[in-house]
């Protein structure tokens, strides 16, 4: 076997770095949590958590973004909104929804601006990030009530207006901002948004447009640059339309929208003309037709003139004091006025745009904060760096600067927090960089404004000028062998600019022939993009600098981030291909550097790395010095560690331990060694413990070996032994065995021969026997199949002729009915065809049972007839046999009497025994024939009893079927008239709405004829004592008008001539509606007052049910007592939080509305009150004079009871009218939102223990580090045992509210409901804070959630099916989620087992999220193995093709999770008898309400008797 190489690897010790083994393998969530904090573990940790889709990673409180190129929807759904909205920076997984969060939390608190800073190089995320913050403060701060579109939409839709005329291809990304953009968004005094604003921070290089399509890109010269026509998963279809509709949202109109694809269509046809030389000397032409073309579609498109545009192209005009001279182009200089041109009107139409969008956003004045969000260009550092570049990079490196001061600053924040003594630590400052590019004088961008002054300037003198000026720079320097070439050494690192286009590009100037073509335009839109320019500046080209403006504009940006707070989101793209699931290394460390996170790691290094908490430090140090752990407080065993290990320079603060640099790595040298002798230790008892096993082993094999040998020594003498006996006792045996087998040979012969004599005579008898009874049996069945043949034909003839009679009739009705049913509808005739099909159904099975019943009777006759007439045949075998023996007695004697000397002669009559053969074969004939005819005769009726049992099964399920039609017709009866009387309240409310437009009319003529009514009531009263002299005296009555919507009011009095006094009548009726209205106060108070329960009935419930009913008020056409009640039970639930009130009031309100619904039925007379209404005359006077309603029912009173003092049923229903059912569903929205009251009160109590419960607490995880004494595990239980109050409070919420809706004898349904969704409310919080949180995801962890849900288990143990229900199973996610985490040997189980077994209702996202987020804190096992890891990630990118938006976590059900059926059914089992209601002593006292007492009087009086 051959050796295979051995390599050496040699570095130099400066450049390894050690590597934290106890790290875990999903990496940390924030890396200043890293043990060692250096390049290599940070491109680590990031690694690791790209590999698990993990794209968000802390430092400290800047976040690191890592682009996944695939869309992940469910991380920005509005569910995980919800879930960061309030949260705790850090307290769950890291997301941009959390610095947002931060961010305008400190806003709201502090009332101080802040800011977002985004930045990161093409393609890391940058644009996407900044949307999905402005989608969050859009969530947080968003305007319920505005004038058409919202600002919050406006500023979110700006995004794919900008994007679409500021971004472009470049060799880094597909679509490349090439703007920077600062959105400021304004927000008032309550944290809503104001206003918004988008300040321009650069101007657009033309090269750099974004590509619109406009006809064949491929034919246009600034479009055909880059050979990228496609973009791979980019519809440009759709890109367009969506730019379209966020142009309409910002309100860019129709026109204008026009006007700018327009003068985006001239653009792209001014970049193909071409010239070529003239005919004079420097001039130049149209090159050919096609140009020519292109030059008069861009002159249609802008609308100016075509000769115009062709000499501001072509020739150029020099003011003079002489004049002015026209001078010709070249045809370079040509195509260079071309481009200038087209750059100048999209530069214009860019900040037309922006200036657009801020005008139409508004600005609010008077906002009290902003949040800002800056998307801003990443470090670029190409093959070929120019201008932009330059100007790019200096953004980086003012932004750059102002994080360093950012992080510098946090990072001694947390040094005077922690009150250490600390000195100032020195850090690079970009300072030098920054004058070298912007100082004035001396700077780049200073001699480029400069250069750009003087015509006869090159870019070779400008260079020349730098290399002079810069020579001594330590930030500057010259390439070998270059005459335009720089480098400047960035912060990132050094960047070769070429010189050659800095001229021009810097040169930002508008030809005084391009300004007046373009405003004389005939199109609005362009001639204002180009207003009229100053008379001194009109006549010649102005030079203006845009890297000065650039500059200056950098400037304001960074004054208006000084003026916030800043928080920071560094973008990265993990790979140069733009695919998902490649992390290079390289160009992550680069973008590293390139971010200044590297810088900011370098800053923190400078002063104290490691910062680990007390807690920490002695979790992973503290076996260093076990003997300092006992007795001692967490801050002094710190400082015993440290000395004892001999560290200079560390610091000790408040809450945490600083140490240098270095000195992390001491410590855990020391570690290692402490873990290596205690390894070595383990090992030797380890050892010795396995060398004395196998010492005991063979020892107890030896005596095992010398036991066996004397056993088998001892076992063979005993053979010798038993052999010797056994031959003794078989000899024996063997001569027993002989004698006794010769003795039973003798016994056996005399037996045989015994029992073949006695058989002989035995088969004689049997034979005579059985051939009398066939010869008995045949004549029998012959005679009963002879009968029950003729029976049956008699009986089939007459039931085929009742049949055909009855179908006969029954036809006849049925024509009857269809002629009746045809005007009853559809639902009639579903009806009658159901009961007819059950009296169809049930006369058939009574045909078969009566069938059934006639076959047994005659089988039973039969049956008696076979048993008569074998009781005779065995009478006549009894009397043969009986002459047989007095034959044989008699011959006997007589031979016996005979002399001996006679012989005798046989005498053998051959006749009558050749008769007696020929009869015996006729006989044995028809025994055969009767035999199969019986036999055929019994498989007849066995099948005829198959078919009786099935006709009687089925019918059995007929008669069933016709029972549940039945309760299904009863059912869509009640249905029906449910739907009818809430039709007929639509109705009436669009009959309601419909009149109102007369009453408007009518109000003027109704109210003079109340002011006559009233004059003529006077008059009554003044005349009544000569009415009374009047022998026929008139009474006058009260005609009711009757309004739409139940309500009726006194139009006039109508006289009907009837003996009796007027002013009596009149009294009384007065006096009988304040009686009316004192008796609905005191109901209403009584009501409010009294909560008491009897026999599980709530007594205020049954009283106001019998109130109403006997006052007839269900009945009633008017009447407001309903409208009172539900006030009342409104005014006592609004703002209510105690929940025994509304425990209370839900009872009540249920147990009334079961009380509606077993009593109330839709009135019969609701569709022709309808149709009278329709019918009714349109005027007032017209409806006034309709017939009059009776008294009672416009009054709701009546004298008589009306004896429903029982359990309401369907005898007793009232026909309800329109208040009594407007009354019902009203009283069932109170139910609802009682019960909602409830249920949210008991979530909101709850939900603070929630957070408590979702992680075991530090204390109570026990430390093996911290010493094994008694003492300390005695406090560690007692922690633990005080950790489990979290759950138990929870419990005892449970068991209060439990104990209140007991109390109140809610439904137990009801109670059930509650509990059910609230246990659902536990499982969605303590689930998604699972997924949320990584360092809930351990193992101890999941043994705390185990042992708080078991004390969730505990309780609906107890309280039983009746109350808790399916409680408990509305916890599966927590639970299989939970016992995923303390399961052990993760690592080997497979997905199918995972999925299948263990976690059968969780998601694989879910799934996937708890196992790459799990960490085993307890015994450091691992977790699920990469294999099953790598599926579920392959299995979830298949899924996100068919389901985009696949979240993980979570909704709570906030729903009524039961129908009033439901209810009804569940009070339905419960024996409500209103008989033995006692009522109140407020109602006692009042005659009007002694019907309550006659109620109970009599229900006594019956369980008297």
């Amino acid at each position: 076997m051959k050796h295979l190489p051995q390599f050496q690897i040699i570095a130099d010790i400066s450049c390894i770095y050690p590597k934290d083994t106890e790290a875990p393998p999903a990496g940390v969530d924030d890396m200043t949590k890293l043990a060692y904090l250096h390049e290599p573990g940070v491109l680590h940790n990031l690694a690791c958590r790209f590999a698990l889709n993990e794209i968000y990673t802390y430092t400290g409180n800047i976040l690191i973004a890592v682009n996944p190129f695939r869309r992940l929807p469910h991380l920005y759904d509005i569910h995980m909104m919800e879930q960061y909205k309030g949260a705790a920076f850090g307290e769950l997984s890291p997301h941009l929804f959390a610095v947002a969060d931060t961010c305008y939390r400190a806003m709201i608190n502090e009332q101080g601006s802040q800011s977002i800073l985004v930045s990161g190089e093409s393609g890391a995320g940058k644009t996407e990030t900044t949307k999905m913050l402005m989608r969050y403060l859009a969530f947080m701060g968003g305007r319920s009530v505005t004038e058409g579109r919202t600002v919050e939409q406006q500023v979110l839709e700006s995004n794919p207006v900008l994007e679409a005329f500021g971004n472009a291809k470049t060799v880094k990304n597909n679509n490349s901002s090439r703007f920077g953009k600062f959105v400021e968004i304004q927000f008032d005094k309550h944290g809503k948004i104001s206003g918004a604003a988008i300040p321009e921070l650069t101007s657009v290089p033309l090269q750099d447009v974004k590509k619109f399509k406009l006809g064949d890109p491929r034919t246009f010269h600034y479009l055909n640059q880059s050979n990228c026509y496609e973009v791979a998963n980019v519809d440009d279809a759709r890109e367009y339309l969506e730019t379209r509709n966020a142009m309409d949202i910002v309100g860019i109109s129709q026109d204008e929208q026009d006007a700018i694809f327009r003068v985006v269509g001239a653009i792209l046809h001014l970049g193909n003309i071409n010239f070529i030389k003239g005919k004079e000397v420097d001039s130049s032409k149209l090159k050919d037709e096609k140009s020519k073309f292109h030059l008069q579609t861009a002159a249609e498109l802008l609308m100016c003139d075509e000769k115009m545009l062709e000499d501001s192209l072509c020739k150029r005009v020099i003011v003079t004091p002489d004049g002015n001279i026209t001078k010709p182009l070249d045809p370079d200089r040509a195509a260079l006025s071309r481009d200038a041109l087209a750059k100048t009107v999209y530069s214009r139409l860019f900040d037309w745009i922006v200036d657009k969008i801020n005008s139409s956003i508004g600005q609010d004045p008077d906002a009290t904060s902003l949040i800002g969000v800056l998307d801003i260009y990443g470090f670029e550092s190409f093959k070929l760096n120019s201008f932009e570049q330059l100007c790019i990079n200096l953004t980086n490196e003012k932004l750059q600067q102002h994080f360093n001061q950012h992080v510098f600053k946090m990072e001694q924040e947390e040094y005077t927090k922690e009150e250490i003594n600390w000195s100032y630590v020195e850090f690079v400052d970009n300072q030098d960089v920054l004058d070298l590019i912007e100082k004035k004088p001396g700077g780049i961008i200073a001699l480029l404004d400069e250069a750009c002054m003087f015509p006869k300037a090159t870019h070779e003198t400008f260079a020349q000028k730098m290399y002079q000026t810069y020579k001594g720079h330590k930030r500057f320097s010259k390439p070998k062998l270059a005459r335009t070439d720089f480098i400047i050494n960035h912060y990132a690192g050094d960047v070769i600019y070429q010189a050659d286009q800095f001229l021009d590009k810097n040169k930002d100037y508008v030809v005084a022939e391009h300004q007046a073509l373009l405003n004389a335009s005939k199109c609005p839109f362009v001639a204002n993009l180009f207003p009229p320019l100053p008379e001194e500046t009109s006549k010649q080209s102005k030079f203006s600098s845009i890297g000065t403006r650039f500059k200056q504009q950098l400037q304001s940006l960074m004054e208006t981030l000084n003026t916030t707070e800043p928080h920071y989101i560094r973008c990265v793209k993990p790979n140069t291909v733009l695919k998902p699931g490649i992390f290079e290394n390289f160009n992550v460390l680069n973008q590293l550097r390139c971010g200044g996170v590297l810088e900011a790691i370098r800053i923190s290094c400078a002063g104290y790395p490691t910062k680990r908490s007390f807690d920490e430090f002695l979790d992973r140090f503290g076996m260093l010095a076990p003997d300092v752990l006992d007795g001692s407080d967490e801050k002094s065993a710190c400082i015993a560690i440290c000395d004892r290990m001999g560290l200079k320079g560390y610091q000790i603060g408040k809450a945490k331990v600083f140490l240098r640099a270095g000195q992390m790595a001491e410590l855990d040298a020391r570690r290692t060694e402490v873990l290596a002798n205690a390894a070595r230790r383990i090992q030797r008892q380890i050892r010795t413990h396995l060398a004395r096993k196998e010492f005991i082993t063979l020892r107890r094999s030896t005596i095992n070996v010398q036991k066996l040998w004397r056993a088998q020594l001892a076992r063979k003498l005993y053979e010798c032994m038993r052999k010797e006996a056994a031959s003794i006792r078989i000899q024996k045996h063997v001569r027993a065995h002989a004698d006794r087998k010769s003795y039973t040979k003798l016994v056996a012969s005399a037996i045989v021969i015994q029992t073949g004599s006695r058989a002989m005579a035995a088969r004689n008898e049997y034979r005579y026997r059985r051939r009398t009874k066939a010869t008995t049996s045949i004549q029998t069945q012959w005679r009963r199949f002879q009968a029950l043949s003729g029976y049956k034909q008699q009986k089939k003839a007459t039931l085929t002729l009742q049949c055909l009679w009855r179908a006969r009739i029954a036809r006849k009705e049925l024509r009857k009915l269809k002629m009746a049913a045809r005007e009853t509808g559809a639902l009639k005739e579903a009806k009658d065809k159901l009961e007819k099909r059950v009296e169809e159904l049930t006369w058939r099975l009574e045909f078969e049972k009566h069938l059934r019943i006639d076959l047994e009777e005659a089988r039973g006759q039969e049956i008696a007839k076979l048993q008569n007439a074998l009781h005779e045949m065995q009478g006549q075998l009894d009397e043969a046999h009986a002459s047989i023996i007095r034959e044989k007695e008699a011959a006997k004697l007589a031979i016996e009497q005979a002399p001996a000397v006679i012989k005798e002669v046989p005498v053998v009559d051959n006749t009558k025994l050749q008769l007696l053969r020929n009869h015996n074969e006729e006989l044995e004939g028809e025994v055969r024939d009767l035999k199969e005819k019986v036999e055929k005769f019994e498989k007849k009726y066995s099948e005829a009893e198959k078919e009786s049992k099935t006709s009687l099964k089925e019918a059995e399920e007929a008669q069933l079927k016709a029972t549940l039609l039945q309760e299904t017709i009863e059912r869509l009866e009640l249905n029906l008239s449910n739907l009818e009387s809430e039709n007929q309240v639509l109705r009436q409310q669009a009959l309601v709405a419909s009149t109102k437009e007369d009453f408007c009319e009518e109000l003027k003529i109704l109210k003079n004829k109340i002011a006559s009514l009233e004059s003529d009531n006077e008059q009554l009263h003044n005349q009544a004592a000569v009415v009374k002299e009047i022998p026929t005296p008139e009474r006058v009555t009260p005609h009711v008008k009757c309004f739409a919507n139940g309500h009726q009011t006194e139009e006039e009095l109508q006289t009907t001539k009837e003996p009796g006094p007027l002013v009596p009548v009149l009294t009384k009726q007065r006096s009988l509606t304040d009686r009316q209205q004192e008796n609905h106060d005191v109901l209403l108070k009584y009501l409010m007052e009294d909560k008491r329960f009897d026999k599980n009935r709530p007594v205020a419930a049954c009283i106001v049910y019998k109130a109403l009913l006997q006052w007839r008020s269900f009945e009633a056409e008017k009447t407001n007592i309903f409208d009172r009640i539900i006030q009342t039970i409104r005014s006592s639930t609004e703002s209510q939080d105690n929940v025994t009130d509304l425990a209370h009031w839900l009872s009540t309100t249920s147990t009334l509305l079961f009380l509606l619904q077993s009593t109330l039925k839709a009135s019969n007379t609701i569709s022709a009150a309808s149709h009278r209404n329709r019918n009714s005359p349109a005027t007032l006077f017209g409806r006034m004079a309709q017939g009059l309603r009776p008294s009672s029912l416009g009054t709701g009173i009546s004298r008589g009871y009306s004896g429903m003092v029982g359990k309401p049923n369907e005898q007793l229903k009232v026909e309800a009218k329109y208040p009594a059912l407007l009354f019902k569903q009203h009283l069932t929205a109170c139910v609802e939102k009682i019960y909602g009251m409830i249920r949210d009160g008991l979530k909101k109590e709850i939900s603070p223990l929630l957070n408590l419960c979702i992680q075991a607490p530090r204390s109570a995880r026990a430390r093996s580090t911290r010493g094994s004494s008694k003492s300390i595990h005695s406090s560690i239980v007692a922690k633990q045992q005080t950790s489990n109050i979290h759950w138990q409070s929870i419990v005892s919420k449970l068991d209060h509210t439990l104990g209140v809706m007991s109390g109140n004898h809610v439904p137990s349904m009801i109670t059930r409901k509650i509990f059910s969704q609230v246990f659902s409310f536990i499982n969605v919080q303590l689930f998604n804070s699972l997924l949320l949180r990584r360092e809930c995801c351990s193992f101890s962890n999941g043994e705390y959630l185990k042992a708080g849900l078991q004390e969730l288990d505990h309780w609906c143990l107890k309280t039983t099916d009746q109350y808790a229900g399916s409680s408990w199973d509305e916890l599966q996610h927590i639970r299989q989620a939970v016992g995923f985490l303390v399961l052990h040997q993760k690592a080997q189980k497979s997905l199918d087992e995972i999925t299948n077994e263990l976690c059968p209702i969780l998601s694989l996202p879910q799934i996937y999220r708890i196992g790459t987020m799990f960490w085993d804190d307890k015994y450091g096992t691992h977790g699920l193995s990469p294999d099953v890891i790598g599926r579920m990630r392959v299995l979830m990118a298949e899924d996100s093709i068919n389901m985009p938006n696949n979240s993980f976590l979570l909704d709570v059900d906030s729903s009524i999770p039961f129908s009033m059926e439901e209810m009804f059914r569940s009070l339905s089992d419960t024996d409500i008898n209103l008989s033995d209601v006692d009522p109140p002593p407020i109602l006692r006292q009042r005659s009007d309400f002694h019907f309550l007492l006659q109620a109970a009087q009599g229900h006594t009086d019956i369980e008297t008797l």
